[in-house]
């Protein structure tokens, strides 16, 4: 290896790719086949296949005993941990091969522990770390915490855990949970909500979710225009709000606490328990063109 930058081929392994970037390592025993397109500063390790149809990006790290088939896109910095397997064919059978392998997509920056299965088709968004032997049978959210079998999503990465109420007008992500009046006595709990005091817009939309199985995730979204105030009338529910440079988790668990999302705020909603009901107040009516779906388009869009 007379030139570090150079891509280094040990003298066991075997690459029969050309489009293999500057810096780029392939260890012992190692094999990747020509179709395979592997960036810059890829370290691959002993006992590694790369297939024909396969794109690494830069700075991708593949531990021991990795395979990496056709149909499989690696991001920039992304980890594999040692064993991990990565399928694709939902339905396979010996010498039957279907018209195209199901794309599976690993954003940039998500790291995936050793061991763990993910299924065909799937896609890890960016930065989304999966825990050591899980199973992936759906689609990750950008920065998701997922473990277990099948894997299911304990935490974000980077969100700090917010718990503050305080009185007065709502709040924006920075500064907490807006604390509503509530009135006790012998006879029970009473939350009145004045729509044009208590609330920081005049809502157009009132909708309830409820029934959602703890596993599941809701929102997962942003809006140009429209605002949004939750709160959890029954049960709990967890929030992770992202405004594109940061991200914070809140816990509404008590009717008093609300929650405001200004426009152009990513919302999603998780660790449902089995008896919450979520009011959400919207400043629009429903309106599909309001919505940014993509978290890829939302960061591009509040980095501008």
């Amino acid at each position: 290896m007379s030139d570090d930058r150079e891509p280094f081929v040990h003298s066991h392994a075997i690459c029969e790719s050309t489009t293999v970037g500057r810096g780029t390592r392939i260890w012992a025993f190692s094999h990747v086949l020509p179709g395979a397109s592997i960036g810059a500063d890829v370290n691959i390790n002993d006992h590694v296949f790369v297939e024909n149809d396969v794109v690494i990006g830069d700075r991708v790290t593949l531990k021991s005993g990795v395979q990496v088939w056709d149909g499989i896109r690696l991001g920039d910095d992304v980890f594999v941990g040692p064993n991990v397997t990565f399928t694709n064919d939902p339905f396979p059978r010996s010498k039957q091969y279907p018209e195209a392998f199901a794309v599976t997509t690993i954003e940039a920056g998500a790291s995936i522990g050793g061991g763990a299965v993910i299924l065909p088709g799937i896609r890890v968004g960016r930065r989304a770390m999966i825990g050591a032997g899980s199973v992936v049978t759906k689609d990750v959210p950008p920065h998701a915490i997922v473990v277990g079998n099948p894997a299911r999503i304990v935490g974000y990465e980077g969100a700090t855990a917010r718990r503050d109420a305080e009185p007065g007008s709502a709040a924006r992500l920075v500064e907490g949970l807006t604390l509503l009046r509530t009135v006790s006595d012998i006879r029970g709990d009473l939350l009145p909500i004045d729509l044009a005091d208590d609330l920081p817009f005049a809502p157009r939309r009132i909708f309830f979710v409820h029934g959602v199985p703890s596993k599941e995730v809701r929102g997962a979204h942003a809006h140009y225009e429209c605002e949004q105030f939750l709160v959890a009338v029954h049960g709990s529910v967890s929030c992770i709000v992202d405004d594109g440079t940061s991200r914070a988790e809140y816990l509404l668990d008590d009717p008093s606490k609300g929650l405001y999302m200004p426009p152009m705020t990513w919302g999603t909603q998780y660790r449902y328990s089995p008896d919450a009901v979520l009011a959400v107040f919207a400043s629009r009516p429903y309106e599909d063109s309001d919505y940014i779906r993509d978290y890829q388009e939302f960061i591009a869009l509040t980095n501008r």
